[in-house]
């Protein structure tokens, strides 16, 4: 099993109400073998559709957040920190509820970053880093691939499917 950022499933739950669904082969694939547990980390934190946008404040990108060294803070200067905790540990549970051993979440997002991410300052400027969502779910050995990097997530699952014979 492999968790999914919803959005990515066509789902409407990014912050301007809308989804970045992707259409590549293998998610279609995987998506019509059973595979995918469609999640929203910031949904299962409980913040709404929509919301503002928010990026990481702070040192460590994820980790950081995780360790308590940065926030998450919307344009507006809210911090909605503990609910991108609590959706990361949601999306966690749901991983392992499900068997799932990699996920493949949406670039850039405060969330599910998994090579970068927005850098605080909402003027669109990324910096290499990880979303909370993702730094948890690999401190608990699932590895995540963004949308952009699916080659190299089958290859890991070929290699998870390998060992398991």
């Amino acid at each position: 099993m492999i968790l999914v950022s919803g959005c990515l499933l066509g789902q409407p739950v990014r912050y301007d109400g809308r989804d970045k669904l992707s259409e590549d082969a293998l998610l279609l694939r995987w998506r019509s073998e059973g595979r995918l547990v469609s999640y929203c980390p910031e949904i299962g934190g409980g913040l709404p559709v929509p919301r503002r946008p928010a990026e990481i404040i702070g040192a460590g990108g994820g980790t950081g957040v995780l360790d308590g060294c940065a926030r998450v803070v919307t344009d507006t200067g809210l911090d909605v920190t503990d609910a991108f905790v609590r959706g990361a540990h949601r999306a966690l549970q749901a991983a392992e509820r499900a068997g799932a051993r990699m996920a493949v979440l949406k670039e850039s997002s405060p969330s599910c970053g998994s090579s970068r991410i927005y850098d605080g300052t909402f003027t669109g400027t990324a910096s290499p880093g990880v979303g909370v969502t993702t730094a948890l779910l690999e401190q608990h050995g699932i590895h995540v691939f963004s949308e952009n990097d699916l080659h190299r997530a089958a290859e890991h699952l070929t290699r998870l499917e390998t060992a398991d014979t």
